[in-house]
């Protein structure tokens, strides 16, 4: 009971210290929010980051892979790899009808990645991606009509201005409205809705709900690239069979290509699970940068809590004195000191805390389209904050402990 007591005392006591030092306090506190605000909110946007990677590539799943120009891979900080000749629709489309593997094949290349919708009076922001495909696409791509239609071989075949949209375009343009059968103008285009995408939600990376689905041909009659190069998307319908799947498209896209035996492949194929590998590899290096940026941070905030503390212990020291005269032991002054030390630094955590879940999912919700809570950093932010208060405040304590109390009562 006289423990309970005494610890009731000291946090009382560390209270009415902070409380009588607001400006002080206020400092302090926010030395260690700044710190934690980048911990937390570097690794919430990670968070946002990883989650919207994950769901993005698992619709696509694993036993898929795609033939293009350049590498698929993924890599931040710039750099966009090898590139190769521009794949032509010829080839891509000779492919297609060639490949014998049981497969689903899909050619699609993008039409503009900046274009406005407009229906009536309504238009979308200038961030639309046009992409010309064929029938096979909605599968390859991991998507399902919501509404609506595919496209017809009819409309395949002779590019007839017809589209597909994705849900943000029909929540935008049209509400509550069926946009099937109306006329959506695409830059200075007019194209009849036949389909609705249905959402992909935090996954509308890659297009997603800001998609329009063209016919692949007429894709190639507007493109005002001279070269455009198409991509093909293979997925196997056995997932034991992609290794021997790829070989056998490596090697008829070799004749395609009318590669001669010795040379290199002049295209690139990559799988859809190398490429999710490839990013969580690149997405764990950022997170320890992220989580070592934090750290440092920290470290800076704890030697300005420790040279805070040893300051009040000084400004304190008749204080501590008059309490060790009337019984107060060391230990009880050492607890003091240190509950005042991590009392301050859980203020400013839970502030940081605040602040970074705020920063870093502003970012994550403009990436991924969804709120995200790191419990687990969270909890750490909160272990980090109270091992910080400890060692910060050990030292003071101590030598607010080992005070004589005669010399104490005697200092001015």
């Amino acid at each position: 009971m006289s423990v309970q007591m005494n610890y009731k005392e000291n946090i009382a006591v560390a209270l009415q210290s902070i409380g009588g030092n607001k400006l002080r306090t206020s400092l302090t506190a926010l030395i260690i929010a700044i710190g934690i605000m980048a911990l937390v909110g570097i690794l919430t946007a990670i968070e946002g980051i990883k989650q919207y990677t994950n769901d993005a590539f698992s619709s696509m799943g694993a036993n898929s892979f795609t033939i293009r120009n350049r590498g698929g891979g993924i890599k931040f900080g710039g750099g966009r790899g090898k590139s190769y000749p521009a794949i032509r629709y010829e080839d891509a489309d000779h492919f297609k009808k060639k490949f014998k593997v049981p497969a689903i094949i899909s050619i699609n290349t993008f039409a503009s990645n900046g274009a406005t919708a407009k229906f009536g009076s309504k238009k979308t922001n200038p961030n639309i991606s046009v992409l010309g495909a064929d029938e096979n696409y909605l599968t390859t791509g991991g998507y399902k009509l919501a509404a609506g239609r595919n496209f017809s071989s009819s409309e395949l075949e002779y590019g007839t201005s017809v589209v597909i949209i994705g849900d943000e375009i029909k929540t935008k343009l049209f509400a509550n409205e069926d946009p099937i059968n109306k006329i959506l103008m695409l830059g200075s285009g007019k194209f009849r809705i036949i389909g609705l995408a249905a959402t992909k939600g935090s996954s509308s990376g890659f297009g997603g709900d800001k998609l329009c689905i063209i016919p692949v041909f007429k894709a190639k009659q507007i493109i005002t690239n001279s070269s455009p190069s198409f991509t093909i998307s293979v997925m196997v319908t056995n997932a034991q069979a992609l290794e021997t799947t790829i070989g056998e498209a490596t090697s008829l896209f070799r004749n395609i290509r009318t590669l001669p035996i010795g040379r290199e492949n002049n295209f690139e194929i990559t799988r859809s699970d190398s490429i999710q590998q490839e990013l969580s590899g690149q997405i764990a290096g950022i997170t320890a940068a992220g989580l070592a940026i934090g750290l440092i941070t920290l470290m800076g905030a704890s030697i300005g809590l420790m040279n805070i503390m040893l300051v009040s212990v000084t400004e304190r020291t008749r204080e501590i004195g008059i309490r060790k005269a009337i019984g107060a032991t060391p230990s009880v002054i050492r607890k003091q000191f240190l509950i005042e030390s991590i009392v301050i630094c859980l203020i400013g955590g839970i502030g940081g805390i605040i602040l970074g879940m705020a920063v870093g999912n502003m970012i994550a919700v403009n990436i991924s389209g969804a709120f995200v809570v790191p419990w687990a950093w969270l909890f750490m932010a909160l272990v980090l904050c109270t091992i910080i208060g400890l060692t910060s405040g050990f030292y003071p304590a101590s030598k607010a402990s080992k005070l004589d109390p005669v010399e104490a009562l005697r200092y001015e």
